[in-house]
């Protein structure tokens, strides 16, 4: 089985057990160069704020994307735009990712700057 086929067996997983809990969802998916996050409602059909490393602020301010730093200026940057809209509780959603790394250090910096999940 490879790599790709068990994230997103393991992403259709997670996605069930989201369905029961009535919240936004912060759903995050990684390449090798960059990150990505957004707070969706509960059914993934509207995207209420995103946050990445593509954008323009992010390229200029960090020297490389895809680590851990990126990471965790992600992660603080969504919760600031979430708390500015009123959104504090959700659920995180991995996409199948494994917690660890870059997963890991953005949930972790989202959490310290003020969402709960």
């Amino acid at each position: 089985m490879n790599k790709n086929l068990s994230r997103i067996k393991r992403s259709l997983r997670s996605k069930k057990k989201f369905k029961k809990l009535n919240r936004a969802c912060l759903v995050v998916h990684r390449t090798s160069r960059h990150i990505y996050a957004q707070i969706t409602i509960l059914n993934g059909s509207k995207t209420l704020v995103s946050a990445s490393t593509t954008s323009k602020k992010m390229k200029l301010s960090l020297k490389y994307t895809g680590n851990k730093e990126a990471a965790k200026i992600i992660g603080a940057l969504i919760a600031k735009k979430s708390i500015d809209i009123g959104i504090t509780k959700i659920s995180f959603d991995r996409s199948g990712f494994k917690y660890h790394g870059r997963i890991k250090a953005l949930a972790e910096s989202a959490r310290k700057s003020g969402l709960k999940f």
